[in-house]
């Protein structure tokens, strides 16, 4: 990701936060916003569910979503509601890479992390995945893109997406929720706790694990 999309997303984090503070002290407390919230009926989650789907299959930061998500509608609907969205996104962006090719992808991803991240869905499919999506830093679209290009099959890389976004996912929106003093269940405070704790280890076995050596197209042609 590019300073400006860190700046950017950085930026939008702390509006969030900042907001359900304000929105906390405007209506007196998180019952009160979600209250608000759930007057909208059906259009509230719907709108978010959409946007949500639609902006994260360009390269921009899905934890600004996340956040909101447990902002607006608390820990249990926020995190069904991110999930939805995130699987949405994740299909509509393998897809998409699939149709249109490598172009779109050197156009809006930094090609060094492609290419990191290819190199290694190459080699183990569904793993791969699954423990690239339980790194933080890795932007979301990346894994997304390089999988799609590195011809990783489309059930694996739904399940390894699934079951990789999904603990880093409760941590967040558990944090969402508190900003406006929510009370998540025990359950997903434990569940969050196990996500730091995955979203750590894939980082540190990550930063460890030494870059494969990836062989030129023509030379594997040349030693045919």
């Amino acid at each position: 990701m590019t300073t400006w999309r860190r700046v950017l997303a950085g930026a939008a984090l702390v509006a969030i936060v900042v907001l359900g503070a304000v929105l906390a002290w405007r209506f007196g407390g998180g019952a009160d916003v979600r209250a608000t919230v759930a007057a909208a009926g059906m259009w509230a989650p719907l709108v978010f569910l959409g946007v949500h789907t639609l902006v994260t299959v360009s390269p921009v930061p899905r934890t600004i979503f996340t956040v909101a998500a447990g902002v607006l509608f608390g820990s249990v609907a926020g995190l069904l509601l991110t999930v939805t969205a995130t699987m949405l996104s994740a299909v509509a962006a393998f897809w998409l890479v699939r149709v249109a090719g490598a172009g779109l992808v050197e156009r809006y991803a930094p090609p060094a992390a492609v290419r990191w991240v290819r190199s290694r869905v190459e080699e183990r499919g569904l793993l791969a995945v699954t423990s690239l999506r339980l790194i933080p830093m890795l932007p979301f679209c990346v894994v997304n893109y390089s999988a799609a290009l590195a011809g990783v099959r489309f059930w694996p890389y739904v399940l390894g997406t699934l079951v990789g976004v999904l603990p880093g996912t409760v941590v967040i929106v558990v944090l969402g929720d508190a900003v406006l003093g929510g009370d998540p269940p025990p359950a997903m405070l434990a569940v969050s706790v196990i996500g730091a704790i995955a979203g750590v280890t894939g980082t540190v076995l990550a930063a460890r694990r030494p870059d494969p050596v990836i062989v030129p197209e023509s030379a594997r042609v040349s030693a045919e």
